[in-house]
């Protein structure tokens, strides 16, 4: 095992491992608060100067008959129940990276995992001045819409930033559920009026957030929903839902890594719901769906397992995910965003340099021009003629300086075409969906953008997906708390430079952060820069011809692709 491949690993692993408070190697709960709710009471813990009460059910376990079906309520209960926990994770595959040929790696994911999942958890400050209520963050884990648990990032050490700006704010994680459990698709799952259901436990989660959130000092009028990949792609759907109307369950939005994506018909997820079946043996029932519910936990999560990963050969097309399901959402991402429903409020979004290399390592096997080209359009670009398939190899050259990991010259050649995969893929999936809802929303509300460039020396990886969640979350070193600056001012402020104090590190750096519109031949972007804690303010202008070319194409494909 090469060692840049085990610093990614222990990087997984320092992002993912609930943070210790104050740098204490073991907590000492020093009280027991206790919050009563509508359908039951909970007992949390105290530690150092954060609350936390976790692993609190916010819906009926998801089992049997509410297998695959939309989140109900809470079953009411007597008594006082312990929250000093986080709850199982949502039934999910172990996802395996593929490194070099013949070497696979485990990304360490949760240990507890269940059906029954669908768990809610709050930190809050200690103190919060009598009849002040805080702002709250609502986030969103990503996870390819395979995987994901709210225990991998626990969130206090952003309270703790919050506090010591005194800008105290109250954090707050869901399970939704995913993979087939989460993001059923096909012709029956439509009929059935059952799509999107991780999508659903979202919202609901956010539902309950209104309902709840006051008992515990938070102010339900200052919700940001935040999330990362998967999540950010989430938190930009849920701006688009019941055409742009949020209802009140969120008044701002941050996204890191994702945004609204292009989607499919829900019926496209045809062949994977045949495969599902298939291998439940549930094929000769008359009603499939209903045979899916009877299948055993363990069986149905062995055969989920089989399906390929965001980390196979076919990537960033997904076997389960979002998609348009004629009830829950309506239309394509893009034809909604085009006819301004959107959610009208203030929004963050921003993406890292080399978003496509962790992605591209299962497809070593392509090494020449034709077959990237075939790769390309068979994975992502089905239904685009030869002219077009022409262009897309004209924007992303044969050229291993033009690739990605950016800016690294002929290093990091894995293969004569793996730079330029992960070039494409980046900006397919990432970088041309966020440019075009900027380009668009920004004319209706603050939209602000944001680059991280950080980590460019590593190999193969470069700037990474997934290497900017210790900057918004701090790692524990002062200059680490940049981002999390930014979104604690972005969370009480509604602008990520404005803090109601000068300790903020972003507002001390004296960069002056301005809306993406503010310039129309150069929209400034943030940008984090080697060695941290260096910054500065770019344009978002870069590749603008080739991401003009997939922006043309994917509004050409109508979601129907």
């Amino acid at each position: 095992m090469s060692p840049w491949f085990v610093d990614l690993l222990l990087l997984s692993c320092a992002i993912n491992l609930p943070k210790t408070v104050h740098g204490a190697a073991t907590t000492t709960f020093e009280e027991l608060p206790t919050v009563k709710l509508s359908y039951g009471s909970f007992q949390g813990a105290t530690v150092g100067d954060i609350v936390t009460f976790l692993g609190m059910p916010f819906a009926t376990p998801p089992l049997g008959r509410l297998r695959f079906a939309p989140p109900e309520l809470p079953i009411p209960f007597s008594g006082i129940r312990p929250a000093t926990a986080f709850g199982a994770a949502c039934l999910q595959p172990e996802e395996v990276f593929p490194a070099n040929p013949g070497v696979n790696i485990s990304f360490p994911g949760p240990v507890n995992k269940s059906e029954d999942c669908l768990f809610i958890n709050v930190v809050k400050p200690v103190s919060i001045p009598a009849g002040k209520k805080l702002p709250v963050l609502f986030w969103i884990y990503g996870g390819g819409f395979e995987v994901g648990d709210t225990s991998l990032n626990p969130g206090n050490t952003v309270v703790e930033r919050s506090i010591a700006l005194n800008e105290p704010i109250i954090y707050v994680s869901a399970n939704y559920r995913v993979n087939a459990l989460g993001f059923l698709g096909g012709k029956e799952v439509k009929a059935a009026g059952i799509g999107n259901v991780g999508l659903r436990d979202q919202r609901f989660a956010m539902q309950w957030v209104q309902r709840n959130i006051a008992l515990f000092g938070g102010d339900p009028t200052k919700v940001t929903i935040w999330g990362q990949s998967a999540g950010a792609a989430s938190v930009g759907l849920q701006m688009l839902l019941n055409d742009g109307n949020p209802h009140g369950l969120f008044r701002a939005a941050f996204m890191e890594s994702g945004s609204p994506i292009p989607l499919k018909d829900i019926t496209a997820q045809q062949q994977s719901f045949d495969q599902l079946v298939s291998d439940t043996g549930c094929t000769g029932s008359f009603d499939k769906i209903s045979c899916l519910r009877s299948i055993p936990s363990d069986k149905l999560r062995t055969v989920i397992n089989a399906f390929p990963s965001v980390f196979s050969f076919s990537s960033l097309r997904f076997s389960w995910s979002p998609s348009i399901d004629g009830q829950f959402i309506v239309r394509d991402s893009q034809v909604s965003i085009l006819k301004g429903l959107y959610a009208k409020v203030p929004f963050v979004t921003g993406d890292c340099d080399d978003e496509g290399t962790l992605f591209s390592f299962a497809s070593l096997n392509i090494t020449n021009n034709d077959e990237f080209l075939h790769y390309v359009q068979a994975n992502y670009l089905t239904g685009i003629n030869a002219t077009q398939l022409a262009a897309v190899g004209n924007a992303y050259p044969d050229d291993i300086t033009q690739g990605s990991p950016f800016d690294t010259g002929t290093a990091n050649a894995l293969t004569p075409e793996f730079k330029r995969i992960a070039a494409f893929q980046g900006d397919w999936i990432f970088q041309a969906p966020r440019r075009f809802f900027l380009q668009v929303a920004s004319k209706t509300q603050p939209a602000f953008a944001y680059l991280f460039k950080r980590g460019k020396a590593t190999p193969f990886l470069g700037s990474s997906h997934g290497s900017d969640l210790t900057e918004f979350y701090g790692s524990g070193d002062l200059p680490d708390f940049i981002g999390t600056d930014a979104l604690v001012n972005f969370a009480n402020t509604l602008n990520p430079t404005t803090p109601s104090n000068s300790a903020s590190l972003l507002s001390m750096s004296g960069l002056e952060w301005k809306e993406w519109s503010s310039s129309a031949r150069a929209p400034p972007m943030l940008t984090f820069l080697d060695p941290s804690p260096l910054l500065a303010i770019t344009a978002d202008t870069f590749r603008a011809e080739a991401m003009d070319l997939l922006i043309s194409i994917s509004l050409k494909l109508d979601g129907n692709n």
